[in-house]
């Protein structure tokens, strides 16, 4: 079988040759855990603990206050300083549970089941909720709400992004060479809970040694095929994830259950093997460190609620000073403008580029080239929307389907002119959205 895609997208420098062949090294914290409530879509957490009390690794501080939440468990024992806003990779400041560390990692009582085989899919979802897990390619969508899809939308494919199309990440990557089995592991509870689908894991080449290791580890699974990907962003994107393994195509409004397929990241499908086989919530996850301005790039298994600045200083610090700061990676990642934040659910990456890399031209006017429209996985046109959404014009902006966009940021790389397409289309998302909900 030839490489699988789909239709558009760019290819931009990939830049994991940072950090792609470092192993994954364990970093444990020194200094206070911070949590926020919200580390997921939908109603945040309601605070289980108050200052003064002790926790324990595993223990869960914040309750979910909706079936579209999860709650939050501490990835330290120590005590509870505060319960205050603090400051989020979003940029605003978010309630959250302040937790001096006390360094000796008391773990709370974990309910591991191994023979998960005589499970009910019900008693999994409970587990997988109560676990927190959420979605850990960055959305965060709550795993156990993924998994429930409507009655009418019967699931024949299960398909698992390990694409890991970002430029830069390679905590996925590094995953799937050094922890196969278990997340085989964890596919195997997915086809448990499903049996009557076939599971496609989906992996980019290049990262050929990924798809050698993962073949590896299915051997003799029969409903469970890898399927290589060509190099190209946003391959990891749901619905051009979706073509490309079926040659689906959601509709727009739809999801991927009404097409008949669920898609989960390699890593949320790891962290349900440790909450079911294990017993244990997600207090942890890879993170990569990298880019031109870190001196020494790594892949660091972190303790959720741990400083990003001390994630950089478990890499050595800067060679320079960077010019920018993002969490995640450079297409669809936040610009920080602190290193004062927790790592959280979502963060894949904490990406420091140079001055060599963030040469960015200032903006110009739209010259009409329709590179945009080329690059535009969806079929959009980014051009246009940029100029509905700078006019306030948001019904035209909706009735030409800027709801669709995907804010991948295929338009603002090719852009000539250095538009900020991607940033007008998440307004113009926003303010449509806001509307509707009035």
């Amino acid at each position: 079988m030839g490489l699988l895609t789909f239709k558009r997208g760019i290819h931009p420098p990939h830049g994991k040759h940072f950090s792609e062949s470092k192993s994954i090294e364990s970093y444990l914290p020194t200094g206070d855990l911070v949590f926020p409530l919200s580390q997921h879509i939908g109603a945040p957490c309601e605070p289980l603990v108050k200052k003064g009390d002790r926790v324990l690794v595993g223990q869960k501080i914040g309750q979910a206050t909706g079936f579209v939440s999860s709650p939050i468990h501490s990835s330290v024992s120590g005590t509870v300083k505060n319960v205050a806003p603090m400051l989020h990779s979003n940029g605003t400041k978010m309630m959250s549970i302040i937790v001096e560390n006390d360094n000796l990692y008391e773990e709370a009582e974990f309910h591991p089941n191994k023979n998960f085989e005589n499970l009910s899919k019900e008693q999994l979802l409970e587990i997988i909720k109560e676990a927190g897990i959420v979605g850990l390619g960055g959305a965060c969508f709550p795993t156990h709400v993924k998994l429930s899809p409507a009655a009418d939308c019967k699931i024949d494919s299960i398909i698992i992004n390990a694409a890991e199309c970002e430029p830069y990440l390679t905590c996925d990557h590094r995953l799937m060479l050094e922890n196969s089995d278990e997340i085989v592991e964890g596919l195997n509870i997915l086809l448990h809970m499903f049996p009557n689908t076939k599971i496609y894991v989906g992996i980019e080449n290049n990262k050929n040694d990924a798809i050698d290791a993962m073949n590896k580890a299915v051997s003799g699974i029969n409903n469970i095929e890898i399927v290589a990907l060509k190099t190209k962003y946003p391959q990891g994107a749901e619905k051009q994830l979706i073509y490309a393994a079926t040659k689906r195509e959601v509709p727009s409004g739809k999801l991927p259950a009404h097409v008949g397929c669920i898609v989960q990241n390699i890593a949320t499908v790891h962290a349900i093997r440790n909450a079911v086989v294990l017993g244990k919530p997600l207090t942890e996850r890879v993170i990569t460190v990298t880019g031109g301005s870190i001196k020494t790039p790594k892949n660091l298994r972190v303790k959720l609620g741990t400083s990003l600045k001390e994630l950089v200083q478990a890499c050595d610090g800067f060679i320079e000073e960077p010019a920018k700061i993002i969490s995640g990676g450079p297409l669809m990642g936040t610009a920080l403008f602190s290193l004062d934040i927790p790592a959280i659910k979502g963060s894949s990456g904490v990406l420091c580029l140079s001055q060599k890399e963030w040469d960015i031209a200032p903006e110009s006017n739209c010259i009409r080239c329709g590179k945009c429209i080329d690059a535009c996985p969806m079929f959009l046109i980014p051009s246009k929307l940029n100029s509905m959404v700078l006019k306030g014009d948001y019904d035209s902006f909706e009735a030409n389907h800027g709801v669709d966009c995907i804010e991948c940021g295929c338009c603002t790389f090719v852009c000539p002119a250095k538009r900020h397409l991607t940033q007008t289309c998440r307004e113009g998302k926003r303010r449509v959205l806001s509307k509707k909900k009035k």
